[in-house]
């Protein structure tokens, strides 16, 4: 009897062991993908072994920042992105403010990048210093975006250009145990082959939400509310989980 009880009670915990499993993978589905990334069918066809890392850039246009929730609505630059599938769009709530990139955020986007692909394995990356050297010289002849990625990538002989624009970065409001609004970041970016051909491309989209409405980040981040810059550095990391090109260098 004894050995009955104590397997039905095993049979118990695992029943409800598997229930809470569903149950968070389940919440999490609902949550939504933070980062999304894309690779061209083409790709198979390039061999990439240097990569020349230009500084993000910021997106200039205000955002539309709504009061009573806290949360953004997305610029028309957003919504013709591919980011348009992460971002919320509210355009409904009447009282907004507006709110911009901070310039220093596509310095920040940058250096965390950098600071992980400088050490790739299988890939040369050169620093954003180099290309950023190489994008004074060339600034009067008035190249940009893609262009200005297979510009850069010729005159540095390398194979490929990474490029990408931060488009939401907002601070937390209060600290780690209670914020309003939480930190929101935002960005994009590209590898654009010496030709031009976009090889990759990855977006990554989030503001921070409370355990009942994003149960995975709640734990991941500890219980705590992150500054932006943490936020971006999760947005990183992540995105590189899926990079083509090198392996093992963000770990």
């Amino acid at each position: 009897m004894k050995m009955q009880h104590n397997g039905t009670v095993t049979l118990r915990l695992t029943f409800h062991t598997l229930a809470l499993a569903v149950l968070v993978l389940t919440i999490a589905g609902c949550s939504g993908s933070k980062v999304t990334t894309k690779s061209s069918q083409e790709l198979p066809r390039y061999q990439i072994r240097t990569i020349a890392l230009l500084p993000f850039t910021t997106l200039e246009t205000p955002q539309v920042r709504d009061v009573i929730d806290h949360s953004f609505s997305a610029p028309p630059e957003v919504r013709r992105s591919d980011m348009a599938m992460s971002v919320p769009l509210n355009t409904e709530l009447p009282i907004r403010q507006t709110a911009t990139v901070p310039t220093g955020a596509g310095e920040i986007v940058t250096q965390l990048l950098w600071s992980r692909l400088k050490t790739r394995q299988g890939i040369t990356v050169l620093s954003p210093g180099e290309a950023a050297i190489m994008l004074d010289s060339l600034a009067a002849k008035q190249s940009t975006g893609q262009s200005l990625a297979v510009t850069v990538a010729k005159q540095l002989k390398t194979d490929a250009s990474l490029i990408g624009q931060v488009l939401v970065y907002q601070e937390r409001v209060g600290g780690r145990f209670g914020a309003s609004p939480a930190a929101t970041v935002g960005f994009e970016a590209k590898v654009i082959a010496a030709d031009g051909h976009v090889l990759w491309e990855g977006n990554y989209y989030e503001r921070q939400r409370p355990m009942n409405e994003d149960v995975m980040g709640f734990i991941q981040r500890r219980g705590m509310f992150v500054t932006a810059e943490e936020l971006a550095s999760y947005g990183v990391e992540r995105m590189l989980q899926e990079f083509p090109f090198g392996t093992g260098g963000e770990q």
